[in-house]
């Protein structure tokens, strides 16, 4: 219970008014300690002797090879090059190795090694399979509670877009205009929560960032805003509030499946997307056969 009120809004405005002295992670005890492939590891690029400098007479043969090989061949061997450390990190890495394993159970807490690239750099993973810091490995409990937060949150937002059309003939009366541009509200309410996505999706994959900020702060903004909307005296107004609230709305729209997709593992989690994933092909089912004079059933 610790950990969810921990990672939910409340919990990092304590940690920001706490100094982090409250709801600590693991790591900030006083106590912990690194595993033993995490110290191995360091110690190991602490103790590796740094590359040498390469002489001014091969640094000349260099670039008098590079400039005799036609650009397109150096791009070329530069991504064949790229691909082989791509594929030989795979080869190596436990932590991919492991989920492309659907046999090997996560309960079994087995150690995971940092990986450690060519250039000296050390990719820090889970410290087991089993670390509860891995929403893969919370409870069937938590990950449902997430799961209705980001629903319920999709819910609201797209409510929002619709919830606007039995108010129409209202603006018309109030703000003496006509239904197309009364209906301006809903048309840039959707415009804008298409445009969000470009902005905070990429925003929510940075690892200072994350996904919580980025959910806590827009959807603040976006409670926020339906006050002064409601209570819009001018029809220029209203649209200015009507766009930024789609706007500021739009990150569940997007980055709401990626949260799913860091819960639930494809692998071993199949069985749930099955039923959801026919349902666009439902949904076109009905006016495709009417339109096709094929009987539908009833």
């Amino acid at each position: 219970m610790a950990d969810l009120i921990r990672e939910a809004p409340i919990g990092q405005l304590i940690r920001f008014i706490t100094s982090n002295k409250v709801l600590q992670y693991p790591e900030e005890k006083p106590g912990f300690q690194l595993p033993e492939s995490y110290n191995a590891a360091l110690n190991s690029s602490a103790a590796s002797p740094s590359k040498e400098k390469p002489s001014d007479s091969e640094a000349s043969s260099t670039t008098e090879y590079n400039v005799s090989v036609p650009p397109q061949t150096l791009q070329r061997e530069k991504s064949n090059e790229s691909a082989k450390a791509r594929d030989d990190l795979e080869a190596t890495g436990d932590g991919l190795q492991i989920n492309r394993e659907p046999s090997l159970q996560r309960s079994k807490s087995i150690p995971l090694a940092p990986t450690k690239t060519a250039d000296g750099e050390i990719l820090v993973d889970w410290y087991t399979t089993d670390d509860p810091a891995n929403p893969q490995n919370w409870s069937n409990r938590k990950r449902g509670f997430v799961a209705l937060i980001i629903c319920l949150y999709t819910f609201a937002v797209y409510s929002g877009s619709a919830i606007y059309v039995s108010s129409i003939y209202g603006v018309m009366s109030v703000f003496n205009v006509g239904e197309i541009a009364a209906s301006l509200p809903l048309a840039l309410y959707v415009l804008a929560y298409g445009i969000g996505p470009l902005l905070f999706s990429p925003l929510s994959e940075l690892p200072l960032v994350g996904r919580n900020p980025v959910y806590a702060v827009t959807f603040s903004l976006f409670f926020i805003l339906s006050i002064p909307t409601a209570l819009a005296s001018n029809f220029a107004g209203l649209l200015v509030l009507r766009f930024l609230q789609g706007f500021l709305g739009s990150p569940c729209l997007a980055t709401g499946g990626a949260t799913m997709q860091d819960m639930y593992s494809m692998l071993k989690h199949w069985v749930l997307c099955y039923p959801v994933s026919p349902s666009p092909w439902k949904a076109g089912a009905g006016p495709s056969g009417k339109s096709s004079g094929s009987p539908l059933p009833s």
